[in-house]
């Protein structure tokens, strides 16, 4: 399962060490995208497979669903990670999240986040995020049986 947070920079190619404790979920060849709030979204090979056959239940005839397919899709590359341990983060997906130097790596269960480090100090910040409202939600959903 990849969990965890970590901070690392990018070089001046572009390139970004993947912490060794996701590289061991994720592989060392993977799959970069898009993602939502504006972040990128990274699977291994095996999960992307999952994801793609997901998007491919969607019907053609739906708009709503042709947007989230291309969203996706559009945006997707194949990454390896070399010896060091580095990959490249190519300029539209780099440009798409608002990359700087100092980028935070996440670990969401089934992918990772690749998140712009102002950006996520402002997502998680209190004020736009409160864990208790996050949790009151999620009970309403049935997720939390607390």
């Amino acid at each position: 399962m990849l969990i965890g947070e970590y901070e690392h920079s990018l070089d001046s190619k572009n390139r970004l060490i993947l912490p060794s404790k996701l590289r061991e979920d994720l592989g060392e060849r993977f799959i970069i995208t898009k993602g939502l709030d504006g972040c990128l979204f990274g699977f291994s090979i095996k999960e992307w497979s999952n994801f793609e056959a997901k998007l491919k239940t969607l019907p053609l005839t739906n708009k709503n669903a042709r947007d989230f397919v291309r969203f996706f899709l559009s945006g997707a590359v194949e990454c390896e990670a070399d010896r060091q341990g580095r990959f490249l983060i190519p300029s539209n997906l780099k440009l798409y999240a608002a990359l700087d130097k100092e980028v935070v790596l996440t670990g969401v269960g089934t992918r990772i986040e690749l998140w712009d480090k102002n950006k996520w100090i402002a997502y998680t910040s209190e004020e736009n995020i409160s864990a208790d409202q996050v949790a009151e939600n999620m009970a309403n959903l049935g997720v939390l049986g607390i």
